[in-house]
Protein backbone atom coordinates (compact mmCIF):
# COMPACT_ATOMS: atom_id res chain seq x y z
CA UNK A 1 0.00 0.00 0.00
CA UNK A 2 2.92 2.38 0.76
CA UNK A 3 5.52 2.72 -2.01
CA UNK A 4 9.08 2.96 -0.65
CA UNK A 5 10.44 4.99 -3.57
CA UNK A 6 9.16 7.22 -6.34
CA UNK A 7 10.35 8.75 -9.60
CA UNK A 8 9.78 12.48 -9.97
CA UNK A 9 8.87 14.46 -13.09
CA UNK A 10 12.57 14.82 -13.96
CA UNK A 11 13.16 11.05 -13.96
CA UNK A 12 15.02 11.02 -10.64
CA UNK A 13 14.34 8.20 -8.20
CA UNK A 14 13.85 9.09 -4.53
CA UNK A 15 14.01 6.66 -1.62
CA UNK A 16 11.35 7.44 0.94
CA UNK A 17 12.76 8.16 4.45
CA UNK A 18 12.02 5.52 7.07
CA UNK A 19 10.46 8.22 9.25
CA UNK A 20 7.90 8.82 6.48
CA UNK A 21 7.11 5.11 6.17
CA UNK A 22 6.56 4.87 9.92
CA UNK A 23 4.35 7.96 9.99
CA UNK A 24 2.21 6.72 7.11
CA UNK A 25 1.82 3.26 8.65
CA UNK A 26 0.60 4.89 11.82
CA UNK A 27 -1.85 7.08 9.88
CA UNK A 28 -3.24 4.13 7.92
CA UNK A 29 -3.70 1.93 10.97
CA UNK A 30 -4.72 -1.73 11.07
CA UNK A 31 -6.65 -3.31 8.19
CA UNK A 32 -10.43 -3.07 8.24
CA UNK A 33 -13.08 -5.60 7.32
CA UNK A 34 -13.66 -6.56 3.68
CA UNK A 35 -15.57 -4.07 1.60
CA UNK A 36 -18.02 -4.39 -1.28
CA UNK A 37 -17.79 -6.68 -4.27
CA UNK A 38 -17.35 -4.49 -7.36
CA UNK A 39 -17.72 -6.14 -10.75
CA UNK A 40 -18.49 -5.29 -14.35
CA UNK A 41 -21.70 -6.14 -16.15
CA UNK A 42 -21.41 -9.52 -17.85
CA UNK A 43 -18.75 -10.83 -15.49
CA UNK A 44 -19.15 -14.13 -13.67
CA UNK A 45 -18.09 -14.66 -10.05
CA UNK A 46 -18.10 -17.79 -7.90
CA UNK A 47 -19.99 -17.43 -4.62
CA UNK A 48 -21.57 -19.66 -2.03
CA UNK A 49 -25.34 -20.02 -1.86
CA UNK A 50 -26.62 -16.48 -1.49
CA UNK A 51 -29.40 -14.03 -2.12
CA UNK A 52 -29.02 -10.80 -4.09
CA UNK A 53 -31.28 -7.92 -3.14
CA UNK A 54 -31.33 -5.65 -6.16
CA UNK A 55 -31.52 -1.88 -5.95
CA UNK A 56 -35.23 -1.99 -6.80
CA UNK A 57 -35.99 -4.46 -3.99
CA UNK A 58 -36.21 -7.55 -6.18
CA UNK A 59 -34.45 -10.66 -4.85
CA UNK A 60 -32.42 -13.16 -6.86
CA UNK A 61 -31.38 -16.55 -5.50
CA UNK A 62 -27.80 -17.57 -6.34
CA UNK A 63 -26.08 -20.94 -6.10
CA UNK A 64 -22.43 -21.21 -7.04
CA UNK A 65 -22.17 -18.41 -9.59
CA UNK A 66 -23.44 -14.86 -9.89
CA UNK A 67 -25.71 -14.24 -12.89
CA UNK A 68 -24.02 -12.48 -15.79
CA UNK A 69 -27.13 -10.41 -16.52
CA UNK A 70 -27.29 -8.48 -13.26
CA UNK A 71 -28.49 -4.91 -13.82
CA UNK A 72 -26.17 -1.98 -13.29
CA UNK A 73 -26.40 -0.51 -9.82
CA UNK A 74 -25.86 -0.87 -6.10
CA UNK A 75 -27.20 -4.15 -4.70
CA UNK A 76 -26.74 -6.36 -1.61
CA UNK A 77 -25.18 -9.82 -1.59
CA UNK A 78 -26.37 -11.83 1.42
CA UNK A 79 -25.39 -15.30 2.59
CA UNK A 80 -25.35 -17.16 5.91
CA UNK A 81 -22.16 -15.40 7.03
CA UNK A 82 -22.15 -12.00 5.38
CA UNK A 83 -24.16 -9.08 4.02
CA UNK A 84 -22.09 -6.97 1.67
CA UNK A 85 -22.60 -4.41 -1.04
CA UNK A 86 -22.52 -5.59 -4.65
CA UNK A 87 -21.76 -2.90 -7.21
CA UNK A 88 -22.26 -3.69 -10.90
CA UNK A 89 -20.62 -1.24 -13.28
CA UNK A 90 -20.57 -0.88 -17.08
CA UNK A 91 -16.78 -0.47 -16.80
CA UNK A 92 -16.78 2.42 -19.26
CA UNK A 93 -17.90 6.03 -19.07
CA UNK A 94 -20.41 7.80 -21.24
CA UNK A 95 -18.77 9.62 -24.16
CA UNK A 96 -20.34 12.55 -26.05
CA UNK A 97 -21.32 11.51 -29.57
CA UNK A 98 -19.91 14.60 -31.25
CA UNK A 99 -16.88 16.84 -31.03
CA UNK A 100 -17.65 19.90 -28.90
CA UNK A 101 -15.86 23.12 -28.00
CA UNK A 102 -16.46 25.67 -25.30
CA UNK A 103 -15.10 27.73 -22.42
CA UNK A 104 -13.55 27.15 -19.04
CA UNK A 105 -14.39 29.82 -16.49
CA UNK A 106 -13.42 30.85 -12.98
CA UNK A 107 -16.90 32.08 -12.11
CA UNK A 108 -15.91 34.28 -9.18
CA UNK A 109 -13.76 36.36 -11.58
CA UNK A 110 -16.54 37.08 -14.10
CA UNK A 111 -18.10 40.28 -12.84
CA UNK A 112 -20.94 42.00 -14.66
CA UNK A 113 -23.07 45.10 -14.24
CA UNK A 114 -25.47 43.01 -12.15
CA UNK A 115 -22.83 41.27 -10.02
CA UNK A 116 -22.47 41.96 -6.32
CA UNK A 117 -18.68 41.96 -6.28
CA UNK A 118 -18.35 38.38 -7.55
CA UNK A 119 -19.44 36.42 -10.61
CA UNK A 120 -22.70 34.61 -9.83
CA UNK A 121 -25.20 32.10 -11.20
CA UNK A 122 -26.91 34.80 -13.23
CA UNK A 123 -23.58 35.63 -14.86
CA UNK A 124 -23.04 31.94 -15.49
CA UNK A 125 -26.41 31.71 -17.21
CA UNK A 126 -25.59 34.75 -19.37
CA UNK A 127 -22.21 33.28 -20.24
CA UNK A 128 -23.80 29.95 -21.19
CA UNK A 129 -26.35 31.70 -23.41
CA UNK A 130 -23.56 33.60 -25.17
CA UNK A 131 -21.59 30.39 -25.59
CA UNK A 132 -24.54 28.67 -27.26
CA UNK A 133 -25.16 31.70 -29.48
CA UNK A 134 -21.54 31.45 -30.69
CA UNK A 135 -21.86 27.75 -31.46
CA UNK A 136 -20.20 26.41 -28.31
CA UNK A 137 -21.53 23.32 -26.57
CA UNK A 138 -19.38 23.18 -23.43
CA UNK A 139 -18.80 25.21 -20.28
CA UNK A 140 -16.33 24.01 -17.64
CA UNK A 141 -16.72 25.90 -14.36
CA UNK A 142 -14.39 26.07 -11.36
CA UNK A 143 -15.41 24.05 -8.27
CA UNK A 144 -18.24 25.79 -6.44
CA UNK A 145 -18.18 23.68 -3.30
CA UNK A 146 -19.57 25.07 -0.06
CA UNK A 147 -17.37 26.74 2.53
CA UNK A 148 -18.20 27.65 6.13
CA UNK A 149 -20.95 30.34 6.27
CA UNK A 150 -18.74 32.70 8.29
CA UNK A 151 -15.92 35.14 7.66
CA UNK A 152 -13.08 35.08 6.79
CA UNK A 153 -14.11 32.91 3.87
CA UNK A 154 -11.88 30.34 2.24
CA UNK A 155 -10.98 31.66 -1.25
CA UNK A 156 -9.68 28.46 -2.87
CA UNK A 157 -12.24 26.49 -4.89
CA UNK A 158 -10.00 23.46 -4.34
CA UNK A 159 -10.23 23.62 -0.53
CA UNK A 160 -13.99 23.41 0.07
CA UNK A 161 -15.71 22.52 3.32
CA UNK A 162 -17.83 20.16 1.23
CA UNK A 163 -17.58 18.82 -2.29
CA UNK A 164 -21.22 17.68 -2.16
CA UNK A 165 -22.92 21.05 -1.66
CA UNK A 166 -22.67 24.47 -3.29
CA UNK A 167 -21.48 27.85 -2.02
CA UNK A 168 -24.44 30.28 -1.70
CA UNK A 169 -22.09 33.20 -2.37
CA UNK A 170 -22.70 32.42 -6.07
CA UNK A 171 -26.46 33.06 -5.81
CA UNK A 172 -27.96 35.89 -7.87
CA UNK A 173 -30.00 37.36 -5.02
CA UNK A 174 -32.51 39.23 -7.19
CA UNK A 175 -33.41 35.94 -8.94
CA UNK A 176 -34.36 34.20 -5.70
CA UNK A 177 -38.04 33.32 -5.49
CA UNK A 178 -39.60 35.78 -3.05
CA UNK A 179 -36.95 38.48 -3.54
CA UNK A 180 -39.64 40.86 -4.74
CA UNK A 181 -41.08 40.98 -1.23
CA UNK A 182 -37.92 42.67 0.08
CA UNK A 183 -36.36 46.04 -0.74
CA UNK A 184 -32.92 45.09 -2.06
CA UNK A 185 -31.83 48.46 -3.44
CA UNK A 186 -29.35 49.26 -0.66
CA UNK A 187 -27.86 45.75 -0.72
CA UNK A 188 -27.61 45.77 -4.53
CA UNK A 189 -25.87 49.15 -4.56
CA UNK A 190 -23.41 48.05 -1.88
CA UNK A 191 -22.77 44.79 -3.70
CA UNK A 192 -22.20 46.39 -7.08
CA UNK A 193 -19.85 48.93 -5.54
CA UNK A 194 -17.58 45.98 -4.76
CA UNK A 195 -17.13 45.44 -8.51
CA UNK A 196 -14.69 48.33 -8.43
CA UNK A 197 -12.33 46.50 -6.11
CA UNK A 198 -9.06 45.13 -7.43
CA UNK A 199 -9.72 41.75 -5.83
CA UNK A 200 -12.83 39.70 -5.16
CA UNK A 201 -13.61 40.48 -1.51
CA UNK A 202 -15.57 37.39 -0.51
CA UNK A 203 -16.00 38.53 3.07
CA UNK A 204 -17.81 41.74 2.13
CA UNK A 205 -19.76 39.97 -0.61
CA UNK A 206 -20.99 37.34 1.83
CA UNK A 207 -21.98 39.86 4.51
CA UNK A 208 -24.17 41.71 2.02
CA UNK A 209 -25.66 38.63 0.39
CA UNK A 210 -26.25 36.75 3.65
CA UNK A 211 -28.17 39.66 5.16
CA UNK A 212 -30.32 40.00 2.03
CA UNK A 213 -31.02 36.26 1.86
CA UNK A 214 -32.00 36.16 5.52
CA UNK A 215 -34.54 38.94 4.94
CA UNK A 216 -36.02 37.08 1.98
CA UNK A 217 -36.24 33.90 4.08
CA UNK A 218 -38.10 35.76 6.82
CA UNK A 219 -40.50 37.59 4.51
CA UNK A 220 -41.20 34.90 1.92
CA UNK A 221 -40.74 31.30 3.15
CA UNK A 222 -40.46 28.66 0.40
CA UNK A 223 -43.36 26.52 -0.77
CA UNK A 224 -43.97 22.80 -1.04
CA UNK A 225 -41.33 22.22 -3.68
CA UNK A 226 -38.67 22.98 -1.12
CA UNK A 227 -40.00 20.48 1.40
CA UNK A 228 -40.16 17.72 -1.23
CA UNK A 229 -36.62 18.49 -2.35
CA UNK A 230 -35.33 18.28 1.23
CA UNK A 231 -37.06 14.92 1.68
CA UNK A 232 -35.39 13.60 -1.48
CA UNK A 233 -31.92 14.69 -0.27
CA UNK A 234 -32.44 12.98 3.09
CA UNK A 235 -30.03 12.92 6.00
CA UNK A 236 -26.94 14.16 4.12
CA UNK A 237 -28.53 17.56 3.48
CA UNK A 238 -29.78 17.85 7.07
CA UNK A 239 -26.36 16.92 8.44
CA UNK A 240 -24.67 19.52 6.27
CA UNK A 241 -27.14 22.21 7.34
CA UNK A 242 -26.58 21.34 11.00
CA UNK A 243 -22.83 21.65 10.40
CA UNK A 244 -23.46 25.15 9.01
CA UNK A 245 -25.38 26.12 12.16
CA UNK A 246 -22.61 24.76 14.38
CA UNK A 247 -19.98 26.58 12.29
CA UNK A 248 -21.86 29.84 12.86
CA UNK A 249 -21.77 29.17 16.62
CA UNK A 250 -18.31 27.70 17.10
CA UNK A 251 -16.24 28.66 14.06
CA UNK A 252 -15.38 27.02 10.72
CA UNK A 253 -13.13 24.21 12.04
CA UNK A 254 -14.99 21.33 13.71
CA UNK A 255 -11.72 20.18 15.28
CA UNK A 256 -11.92 23.26 17.55
CA UNK A 257 -15.55 22.68 18.57
CA UNK A 258 -16.69 21.45 21.98
CA UNK A 259 -16.49 17.67 22.33
CA UNK A 260 -20.29 17.44 22.61
CA UNK A 261 -20.67 18.43 18.95
CA UNK A 262 -17.42 17.06 17.55
CA UNK A 263 -19.19 14.14 15.85
CA UNK A 264 -22.44 14.08 13.83
CA UNK A 265 -23.82 11.20 15.91
CA UNK A 266 -23.54 12.98 19.27
CA UNK A 267 -26.81 13.61 21.18
CA UNK A 268 -26.04 17.33 21.42
CA UNK A 269 -25.90 17.57 17.62
CA UNK A 270 -29.36 16.04 17.36
CA UNK A 271 -30.61 18.48 20.00
CA UNK A 272 -29.24 21.44 18.01
CA UNK A 273 -30.97 20.12 14.88
CA UNK A 274 -34.30 20.04 16.72
CA UNK A 275 -34.08 23.23 18.77
CA UNK A 276 -32.66 25.41 15.99
CA UNK A 277 -34.71 23.82 13.23
CA UNK A 278 -35.48 27.11 11.48
CA UNK A 279 -31.81 27.96 11.09
CA UNK A 280 -31.16 24.45 9.80
CA UNK A 281 -33.99 24.90 7.29
CA UNK A 282 -32.47 28.23 6.22
CA UNK A 283 -29.23 26.53 5.23
CA UNK A 284 -31.14 23.77 3.46
CA UNK A 285 -33.05 26.49 1.60
CA UNK A 286 -29.79 28.08 0.45
CA UNK A 287 -28.79 24.75 -1.08
CA UNK A 288 -32.17 24.45 -2.78
CA UNK A 289 -31.69 27.91 -4.31
CA UNK A 290 -28.18 27.02 -5.44
CA UNK A 291 -29.37 23.87 -7.21
CA UNK A 292 -32.24 25.69 -8.93
CA UNK A 293 -30.06 28.52 -10.21
CA UNK A 294 -27.28 26.14 -11.20
CA UNK A 295 -29.65 23.93 -13.19
CA UNK A 296 -31.09 26.98 -14.93
CA UNK A 297 -27.60 28.06 -15.96
CA UNK A 298 -26.58 24.58 -17.12
CA UNK A 299 -29.58 23.91 -19.32
CA UNK A 300 -28.95 23.40 -23.02
CA UNK A 301 -25.26 22.52 -23.19
CA UNK A 302 -22.59 20.14 -21.90
CA UNK A 303 -22.00 21.69 -18.51
CA UNK A 304 -18.95 20.35 -16.70
CA UNK A 305 -18.20 20.61 -12.98
CA UNK A 306 -14.63 20.51 -11.71
CA UNK A 307 -14.08 18.09 -8.80
CA UNK A 308 -11.26 18.89 -6.35
CA UNK A 309 -9.12 16.03 -5.09
CA UNK A 310 -10.15 16.70 -1.49
CA UNK A 311 -11.60 19.05 1.10
CA UNK A 312 -10.83 21.23 4.11
CA UNK A 313 -9.83 19.06 7.10
CA UNK A 314 -11.94 21.30 9.33
CA UNK A 315 -14.97 21.32 7.02
CA UNK A 316 -18.30 19.56 6.72
CA UNK A 317 -17.17 16.52 4.73
CA UNK A 318 -14.29 15.89 7.14
CA UNK A 319 -16.69 16.19 10.10
CA UNK A 320 -19.10 13.72 8.52
CA UNK A 321 -16.46 11.20 7.42
CA UNK A 322 -13.80 11.61 10.10
CA UNK A 323 -13.69 7.84 10.73
CA UNK A 324 -12.62 7.26 7.12
CA UNK A 325 -9.92 9.96 7.06
CA UNK A 326 -6.23 9.50 7.83
CA UNK A 327 -4.89 11.92 10.43
CA UNK A 328 -1.42 13.43 10.70
CA UNK A 329 -0.88 13.45 6.92
CA UNK A 330 -1.89 15.59 3.95
CA UNK A 331 -2.03 15.12 0.18
CA UNK A 332 0.40 16.92 -2.10
CA UNK A 333 2.73 16.38 -5.03
CA UNK A 334 6.46 15.78 -5.45
CA UNK A 335 8.62 18.36 -7.27
CA UNK A 336 7.75 18.77 -10.94
CA UNK A 337 8.54 21.02 -13.87
CA UNK A 338 6.51 24.02 -12.72
CA UNK A 339 6.66 23.45 -8.95
CA UNK A 340 10.27 22.62 -8.27
CA UNK A 341 9.83 22.48 -4.49
CA UNK A 342 6.86 20.14 -4.54
CA UNK A 343 3.44 20.93 -3.12
CA UNK A 344 1.57 20.30 0.13
CA UNK A 345 -2.13 20.93 -0.47
CA UNK A 346 -3.17 20.62 3.17
CA UNK A 347 -5.92 18.16 2.22
CA UNK A 348 -6.63 15.07 4.34
CA UNK A 349 -6.77 11.74 2.50
CA UNK A 350 -9.23 8.93 2.93
CA UNK A 351 -7.68 5.78 4.35
CA UNK A 352 -8.10 3.25 1.50
CA UNK A 353 -9.34 0.30 3.54
CA UNK A 354 -11.66 2.48 5.65
CA UNK A 355 -13.17 3.85 2.47
CA UNK A 356 -13.83 0.28 1.30
CA UNK A 357 -15.28 -0.65 4.68
CA UNK A 358 -17.78 2.21 4.25
CA UNK A 359 -18.90 0.65 0.93
CA UNK A 360 -17.29 3.66 -0.81
CA UNK A 361 -20.28 5.77 0.30
CA UNK A 362 -18.25 9.03 0.67
CA UNK A 363 -16.83 8.62 -2.83
CA UNK A 364 -20.18 7.68 -4.38
CA UNK A 365 -21.96 10.64 -2.78
CA UNK A 366 -19.24 13.01 -3.95
CA UNK A 367 -19.22 11.82 -7.57
CA UNK A 368 -23.01 11.71 -7.80
CA UNK A 369 -23.53 15.20 -6.39
CA UNK A 370 -21.11 16.70 -8.93
CA UNK A 371 -22.38 15.02 -12.07
CA UNK A 372 -24.71 17.17 -14.12
CA UNK A 373 -27.38 15.22 -15.99
CA UNK A 374 -26.29 15.16 -19.63
CA UNK A 375 -23.20 17.18 -18.72
CA UNK A 376 -19.76 16.28 -17.50
CA UNK A 377 -17.20 16.12 -14.75
CA UNK A 378 -13.52 17.03 -14.69
CA UNK A 379 -11.70 15.10 -11.97
CA UNK A 380 -8.79 17.19 -10.77
CA UNK A 381 -5.59 15.18 -10.30
CA UNK A 382 -7.23 11.95 -11.46
CA UNK A 383 -4.05 10.05 -10.52
CA UNK A 384 -5.38 10.28 -6.97
CA UNK A 385 -7.75 7.44 -7.84
CA UNK A 386 -4.66 5.26 -8.36
CA UNK A 387 -2.26 6.56 -5.73
CA UNK A 388 -1.86 9.67 -3.62
CA UNK A 389 1.27 11.45 -2.47
CA UNK A 390 1.01 11.61 1.32
CA UNK A 391 3.15 14.01 3.35
CA UNK A 392 3.53 13.54 7.12
CA UNK A 393 2.78 16.59 9.25
CA UNK A 394 5.85 18.84 9.45
CA UNK A 395 7.70 17.11 6.61
CA UNK A 396 8.93 18.70 3.38
CA UNK A 397 6.84 17.77 0.30
CA UNK A 398 9.82 15.94 -1.22
CA UNK A 399 9.84 13.64 1.82
CA UNK A 400 6.39 12.24 1.09
CA UNK A 401 5.46 8.85 -0.33
CA UNK A 402 2.80 7.39 -2.59
CA UNK A 403 -0.03 5.36 -1.06
CA UNK A 404 -1.99 2.98 -3.28
CA UNK A 405 -5.79 3.16 -3.65
CA UNK A 406 -8.29 0.57 -4.97
CA UNK A 407 -8.32 2.20 -8.40
CA UNK A 408 -10.28 -0.50 -10.20
CA UNK A 409 -13.20 -0.17 -7.80
CA UNK A 410 -13.13 3.64 -7.83
CA UNK A 411 -13.00 3.81 -11.63
CA UNK A 412 -15.88 1.33 -11.89
CA UNK A 413 -17.97 3.56 -9.64
CA UNK A 414 -17.15 6.62 -11.75
CA UNK A 415 -18.18 4.69 -14.88
CA UNK A 416 -21.47 3.63 -13.30
CA UNK A 417 -22.37 7.16 -12.23
CA UNK A 418 -21.27 8.55 -15.59
CA UNK A 419 -23.51 6.20 -17.56
CA UNK A 420 -26.46 6.79 -15.26
CA UNK A 421 -26.16 10.55 -15.69
CA UNK A 422 -25.11 10.38 -19.35
CA UNK A 423 -22.22 12.57 -18.28
CA UNK A 424 -18.75 12.81 -19.82
CA UNK A 425 -15.78 12.39 -17.48
CA UNK A 426 -12.38 14.03 -17.98
CA UNK A 427 -9.41 12.94 -15.89
CA UNK A 428 -6.83 15.68 -15.31
CA UNK A 429 -3.71 13.58 -15.84
CA UNK A 430 -1.01 16.25 -15.77
CA UNK A 431 2.20 16.25 -13.77
CA UNK A 432 3.83 13.04 -12.55
CA UNK A 433 1.87 10.17 -14.13
CA UNK A 434 2.96 6.59 -13.54
CA UNK A 435 3.05 4.11 -16.46
CA UNK A 436 -0.28 2.51 -17.32
CA UNK A 437 -2.55 5.21 -15.91
CA UNK A 438 -3.40 6.87 -19.22
CA UNK A 439 -3.96 3.48 -20.84
CA UNK A 440 -6.36 2.53 -18.05
CA UNK A 441 -8.25 5.82 -18.39
CA UNK A 442 -8.54 5.32 -22.14
CA UNK A 443 -9.88 1.79 -21.64
CA UNK A 444 -12.52 3.26 -19.32
CA UNK A 445 -13.39 5.95 -21.90
CA UNK A 446 -12.40 8.63 -19.45
CA UNK A 447 -11.02 11.54 -21.47
CA UNK A 448 -7.43 12.54 -20.77
CA UNK A 449 -6.18 16.13 -20.65
CA UNK A 450 -3.96 17.73 -23.26
CA UNK A 451 -2.38 21.17 -22.87
CA UNK A 452 -0.72 23.21 -25.57
CA UNK A 453 1.84 24.35 -22.97
CA UNK A 454 2.99 20.77 -22.36
CA UNK A 455 2.47 18.77 -25.54
CA UNK A 456 5.26 18.51 -28.12
CA UNK A 457 3.12 16.95 -30.84
CA UNK A 458 1.01 19.06 -33.16
CA UNK A 459 -2.57 19.37 -31.78
CA UNK A 460 -3.93 17.48 -34.78
CA UNK A 461 -2.17 14.39 -33.45
CA UNK A 462 -3.69 14.55 -29.97
CA UNK A 463 -5.88 11.54 -29.12
CA UNK A 464 -9.59 11.73 -29.82
CA UNK A 465 -10.48 10.65 -26.29
CA UNK A 466 -9.12 13.78 -24.67
CA UNK A 467 -10.02 17.33 -23.77
CA UNK A 468 -7.71 19.95 -25.28
CA UNK A 469 -6.83 23.26 -23.64
CA UNK A 470 -4.07 25.82 -23.83
CA UNK A 471 -3.45 26.10 -20.09
CA UNK A 472 -5.05 25.59 -16.67
CA UNK A 473 -5.80 27.74 -13.64
CA UNK A 474 -2.40 26.77 -12.13
CA UNK A 475 -0.35 27.71 -15.21
CA UNK A 476 0.44 30.93 -17.08
CA UNK A 477 -2.20 32.51 -19.28
CA UNK A 478 -1.38 33.23 -22.90
CA UNK A 479 -0.79 36.90 -22.05
CA UNK A 480 1.30 36.06 -18.99
CA UNK A 481 3.42 33.62 -20.96
CA UNK A 482 3.91 35.77 -24.06
CA UNK A 483 4.68 39.07 -22.32
CA UNK A 484 6.86 37.43 -19.67
CA UNK A 485 4.80 39.03 -16.89
CA UNK A 486 4.01 35.67 -15.29
CA UNK A 487 7.69 34.83 -14.92
CA UNK A 488 8.39 38.33 -13.62
CA UNK A 489 5.68 37.98 -10.99
CA UNK A 490 7.09 34.66 -9.75
CA UNK A 491 10.57 36.12 -9.48
CA UNK A 492 9.29 39.22 -7.69
CA UNK A 493 7.51 37.02 -5.15
CA UNK A 494 10.67 35.02 -4.43
CA UNK A 495 9.36 31.83 -6.02
CA UNK A 496 11.56 29.25 -7.74
CA UNK A 497 10.22 29.24 -11.32
CA UNK A 498 11.54 26.98 -14.01
CA UNK A 499 12.85 29.71 -16.27
CA UNK A 500 14.24 27.41 -18.96
CA UNK A 501 11.00 25.46 -19.32
CA UNK A 502 8.97 28.67 -19.56
CA UNK A 503 11.27 30.06 -22.22
CA UNK A 504 11.06 26.81 -24.21
CA UNK A 505 7.27 26.99 -24.21
CA UNK A 506 7.37 30.58 -25.42
CA UNK A 507 9.82 29.67 -28.18
CA UNK A 508 7.62 26.77 -29.23
CA UNK A 509 4.63 29.11 -29.47
CA UNK A 510 6.60 31.43 -31.74
CA UNK A 511 7.67 28.52 -33.95
CA UNK A 512 4.19 26.97 -34.17
CA UNK A 513 2.43 30.27 -34.89
CA UNK A 514 5.14 31.85 -37.04
CA UNK A 515 4.85 35.10 -35.08
CA UNK A 516 7.72 37.31 -34.09
CA UNK A 517 8.48 38.45 -30.56
CA UNK A 518 6.95 41.87 -31.30
CA UNK A 519 3.58 40.44 -32.40
CA UNK A 520 0.43 42.02 -30.97
CA UNK A 521 -0.99 40.08 -28.01
CA UNK A 522 -4.42 39.79 -29.63
CA UNK A 523 -2.86 38.22 -32.72
CA UNK A 524 -0.83 35.85 -30.56
CA UNK A 525 -3.93 34.80 -28.63
CA UNK A 526 -5.82 34.22 -31.87
CA UNK A 527 -2.95 32.18 -33.32
CA UNK A 528 -2.65 30.05 -30.20
CA UNK A 529 -6.37 29.27 -30.28
CA UNK A 530 -6.16 28.51 -33.96
CA UNK A 531 -3.72 25.76 -33.02
CA UNK A 532 -6.01 24.60 -30.23
CA UNK A 533 -9.03 24.50 -32.54
CA UNK A 534 -7.25 22.00 -34.78
CA UNK A 535 -6.78 19.50 -31.97
CA UNK A 536 -7.98 15.99 -32.66
CA UNK A 537 -9.61 15.92 -29.22
CA UNK A 538 -13.29 15.17 -28.61
CA UNK A 539 -13.59 18.28 -26.38
CA UNK A 540 -11.80 21.60 -26.94
CA UNK A 541 -11.89 24.11 -24.09
CA UNK A 542 -10.55 27.68 -24.12
CA UNK A 543 -10.03 29.68 -20.92
CA UNK A 544 -12.08 32.83 -20.54
CA UNK A 545 -8.97 34.39 -18.96
CA UNK A 546 -7.30 34.23 -22.37
CA UNK A 547 -10.29 35.74 -24.14
CA UNK A 548 -10.08 38.60 -21.63
CA UNK A 549 -6.29 38.91 -22.21
CA UNK A 550 -5.65 38.44 -18.49
CA UNK A 551 -1.94 38.43 -17.62
CA UNK A 552 -2.27 37.11 -14.07
CA UNK A 553 -3.16 33.44 -13.71
CA UNK A 554 -5.94 32.55 -11.23
CA UNK A 555 -3.59 30.62 -8.96
CA UNK A 556 0.15 30.54 -8.39
CA UNK A 557 0.77 27.39 -6.31
CA UNK A 558 2.66 28.04 -3.11
CA UNK A 559 2.03 31.81 -3.15
CA UNK A 560 -1.17 32.05 -1.09
CA UNK A 561 0.58 34.11 1.59
CA UNK A 562 1.94 36.74 -0.83
CA UNK A 563 -0.64 36.82 -3.63
CA UNK A 564 -4.47 36.99 -3.83
CA UNK A 565 -4.87 33.55 -5.38
CA UNK A 566 -8.42 32.71 -6.49
CA UNK A 567 -9.47 36.33 -5.96
CA UNK A 568 -8.30 38.07 -9.14
CA UNK A 569 -11.16 39.36 -11.30
CA UNK A 570 -10.95 39.36 -15.07
CA UNK A 571 -9.61 42.66 -16.41
CA UNK A 572 -12.87 43.28 -18.30
CA UNK A 573 -16.49 42.70 -17.34
CA UNK A 574 -18.86 40.12 -18.78
CA UNK A 575 -20.65 42.65 -20.97
CA UNK A 576 -17.35 43.51 -22.69
CA UNK A 577 -16.56 39.84 -23.22
CA UNK A 578 -19.88 38.90 -24.83
CA UNK A 579 -19.95 41.98 -27.06
CA UNK A 580 -16.26 42.40 -27.82
CA UNK A 581 -14.61 41.85 -31.19
CA UNK A 582 -11.71 39.86 -29.73
CA UNK A 583 -13.95 37.31 -28.01
CA UNK A 584 -15.99 37.03 -31.19
CA UNK A 585 -12.79 36.39 -33.13
CA UNK A 586 -11.68 33.61 -30.74
CA UNK A 587 -15.15 32.03 -30.84
CA UNK A 588 -15.14 32.04 -34.66
CA UNK A 589 -11.72 30.39 -34.69
CA UNK A 590 -12.87 27.64 -32.34
CA UNK A 591 -16.17 27.14 -34.15
CA UNK A 592 -14.41 26.81 -37.51
CA UNK A 593 -11.90 24.26 -36.31
CA UNK A 594 -9.08 26.74 -36.94
CA UNK A 595 -9.83 27.15 -40.63
CA UNK A 596 -10.89 30.80 -40.45
CA UNK A 597 -9.15 33.59 -42.31
CA UNK A 598 -5.90 34.42 -40.51
CA UNK A 599 -5.79 38.10 -41.33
Amino acid sequence: MIEHSYIDAFGNEHDVPEATIDALRSAIGPPADAGPLVMRAGESRQVDAAEIVLENGTTVEVRGELPTDLPLGYHRLIDDNDDRSLIVSPGRCHVPPNRTWGWSVQLYSVRSELSWGIGDMGDLRRLAEWAVDRGAGLVLVNPMGAVAPVTPRQPSPYFPASRRFLDPIYLRVEDVEGAGAVDLDRAANAGRALNRGEIVDRDDVWRIKAEALERIWEKSPPGGGFEAWCDERGGALTEFAVWCVLAERHGPDWRQWPAAVSRPDRPEVKRVAQEDRQRVRFHQWLQWLCRKQFQAAAEGLLFMNDLPIGFDPGGADAWTWQDQIATGVTIGAPPDEFNTRGQDWGIPPFTPHRLREADYAPFIQTIRSNLVQGGGLRIDHVMGLFRQFWIPAGADPAEGAYVRFPSSDLLDIVCLESVRSRATVVGEDLGTVEPGVREELAERRMLSYRLLWFEHEEPQAWPEHSMASVTTHDLPTVAGMWTGSDLEEQQALGMAPNVESTQRIRQRIAQMTGLGTDADLRDVTAAVHRLLARAGSRLVCAALDDVALAERRPNLPGADHVRPNWSIPLPVDLETIVSGSHSRRIAEILASGGDDAET
